[in-house]
């Protein structure tokens, strides 16, 4: 079989690794593919030197966003309940339902920073009254906040 030889990871390479990662592969594959596309750099004690750099750099900016999330998930518990009007009918059901979208546009208003939809996770609901929904602010941290829908 045929010698093996290490290379690190410039790109994502489906398959192979993500940046940063060191990684062996056939030589043939190193040198027709990873190599001039630029999407790997054969081993040395610099490029190791510089990855390692480019790790500690990657972590600290990971707990500066750790940080920013538990932060807004405080200032989201301050605040305590977010209100949303919608028209409503007979015994006090809504027309339509609230949907994320609604949710992230009371949020922005209240705190004035922007909360994907796709991260908010909401009961059903189609009358008034107090709910709860989760929102998920980083991958280790999830706020939970109270809704109140009430009608125009």
């Amino acid at each position: 079989m045929a010698k093996r030889v290490q290379v690190v990871l410039n790109e994502d390479v489906i398959s192979l690794g993500k940046d940063g990662d060191l990684v062996e592969v056939a030589p043939g594959y190193a040198r027709n593919f990873l190599l001039p596309f630029g999407k790997a750099l054969p081993v040395t004690p610099a490029v190791m030197k510089q990855v390692q750099h480019r790790r500690a750099k990657q972590k600290e900016h990971e707990q500066q966003l750790k940080q920013e999330a538990l932060d807004f998930q405080t200032a989201l518990k301050t605040i305590g309940r977010f209100t949303i009007k919608k028209q409503v009918g007979e015994d006090q059901v809504l027309f339509g339902t609230v949907t994320n979208g609604d949710v992230a546009e009371v949020i922005q208003e209240a705190t004035k920073k922007e909360v994907d939809r796709r991260d908010i996770t909401l009961p059903e609901i189609h009358r008034t009254g107090k709910y709860q929904a989760q929102i998920k602010l980083h991958t280790e941290v999830t706020a939970e906040i109270n809704l109140e829908v009430i009608s125009f």
